[in-house]
């Protein structure tokens, strides 16, 4: 059995936030939240408020039976958002973009041990 959470426009480049999902693919839930509250990442904490709603999710899936030491970060994917474009005035009236590009995690919990 798989939950499935996902956070959409984080306010952080993708290239950020995978560096810090390849840190939990594939522990236990309860070892890739203390991994995350242990990183000074600041993309650490979209990631473990979505791991924590993908958790929450199974739990009302297998009807508030599920403990965080039986599921299994299956899977952590973080596509491109939309990026905003910004003006940066230049020299001689010239103007250069800013990209402030965002982000989607999506996160794939599953049980440990599955029994059906």
């Amino acid at each position: 059995m798989e939950a499935t959470a996902i956070a959409k426009d984080i306010g952080y480049p993708p290239r950020k936030v995978r560096q810090v999902a390849d840190l939990i693919r594939g522990h236990n839930v309860e070892e890739a939240l203390e991994i995350l509250k242990l990183t000074r990442r600041v993309a650490a904490t979209p990631m473990s408020k979505t791991i924590r709603s993908a958790m929450h999710n199974m739990v009302n899936k297998k009807g508030g039976t599920a403990d965080a030491e039986d599921m299994i970060v299956k899977a952590v994917q973080v596509d491109e958002g939309r990026i905003l474009y910004r003006i940066r005035p230049r020299a001689q009236g010239r103007a250069f973009r800013i990209r402030k590009r965002s982000c989607h995690i999506k996160v794939v919990v599953t049980m440990a041990t599955d029994d059906e």
